[in-house]
């Protein structure tokens, strides 16, 4: 779709921060018409200037700044509700089943490239431009857009992205993917005068800005998470535990236990409301399944389908070496050559061919070997 002016037409999603308002001046660079939008997210008690989470006030009226000073067009969604039941509920409802989700993921997946990505169309938008640090591409050979890992590898953000559709992928624009360094990225919103040129860049989940995800999961339930003991792989007992949705698998800080050597969380018993501790060496695994699964490199392989990749089990874990095997219902295991530590279920596994992301999904369980 295009303009009265016959250029293509872009929503840009503004979070007030330094990348998102950069990418919005590299897309009105290219000759693309321009509108930002802020998405509201959380309620007005979570929302006053000086807070140092993103969605915030201070946040909309810093991308309302820049949208001035773009001569753009600025606009604030609200998807209060939709944030609320496809991103803090789901978290919530992780945590109780013994999992650690990744709320990130989530948003990406169903706020941004699903609810904002369809508000696009529906403004007969051509792209939804953001801020992330990833690149877009086409396989010629078979005409598949592919997701890639930024240039700037100390910020590549494919792991976060690696639910994006090929729709989503061919009506999307990251125009930060391809810059080497954030320095670049502040020094062209510093010499257009942007307000945010030196913000800092947010760190913690937006919902649980004081990182105390126990605390904001009773206070949004209402339940209380009772204690119970804390045992070694024998059953032994070793002490207390304060509500077993405050710990993850492979933790040992926090515990408040004094124990003669380093003990770990290996495993959550929901049922005996148990935590199993274990020496770090016992926290390795050589496999695990994966469940909703999504491919982008391939188109819905059939099952016993094999492929060589490198696996990224969580955010922060070094890519290693696996074989990806296509399982019956799409689920995927995930065989690694070197056996990695605390998989963990409800997180998210990301596979890689090279800089390409063939595809990503939940874990849902692992293989212990020792």
């Amino acid at each position: 779709m295009t303009s009265e002016n016959g250029r293509k037409k872009a929503l840009i999603a503004m979070s007030g921060g330094v990348d998102s308002s950069v990418a919005a001046f590299l897309t009105q660079e290219k000759g693309i018409d321009c509108m930002g939008v802020t998405m509201k997210l959380i309620g007005e008690e979570s929302s006053s200037p000086g807070d140092k989470q993103c969605c915030s006030l201070e946040d909309s009226l810093d991308a309302a700044s820049v949208c001035r000073r773009l001569g753009i067009r600025h606009i604030v969604m609200n998807f209060t509700e939709d944030f609320k039941n496809c991103v803090i509920d789901r978290f919530i409802a992780c945590y109780e089943d013994g999992a650690t989700p990744n709320p990130c993921i989530d948003c990406n997946r169903f706020l941004k490239f699903g609810k904002l990505f369809q508000r696009a169309k529906e403004l007969s938008c051509d792209y939804l431009v953001t801020g992330h640090y990833a690149r877009i591409g086409r396989d010629e050979e078979t005409g598949r857009w592919l997701l890639k890992k930024a240039a700037n590898s100390q910020k590549d953000q494919s792991y976060v992205l690696c639910f994006m559709t090929q729709d989503q992928l061919s009506h999307t624009l990251f125009p930060l993917g391809e810059y080497a360094s954030k320095d670049e990225i502040r020094e062209i919103a510093a010499a257009h005068g942007f307000v945010n040129a030196k913000k800092h860049d947010s760190q913690d989940i937006c919902f649980v800005p004081d990182s105390d995800y126990a605390g904001f999961i009773q206070r949004e339930t209402g339940r209380e998470y009772p204690e119970g003991d804390f045992v070694d792989e024998e059953g032994h007992v070793l002490g207390r535990h304060k509500g077993i949705i405050r710990y993850t698998i492979g933790q040992r800080k926090g515990l408040g236990l004094s124990l003669p050597a380093p003990l770990y969380v290996r495993e959550k018993d929901l049922k005996g409301n148990r935590v199993i501790l274990s020496p770090e060496d016992r926290l390795f695994s050589a496999s695990l399944i994966a469940e909703d699964f999504n491919w982008i490199l391939l188109d819905h392989p059939a099952e016993g389908t094999r492929i060589r990749v490198t696996a990224k089990p969580r955010y922060r874990a070094r890519e290693a070496s696996a074989l990806a095997t296509v399982l019956p219902g799409g689920r995927v295991r995930i065989d690694f050559d070197e056996p990695q530590r605390a998989i963990t279920r409800g997180q998210t596994v990301v596979l890689y061919q090279g800089d390409v992301v063939a595809g990503g999904g939940i874990i849902s369980g692992s293989e212990k070997k020792y």
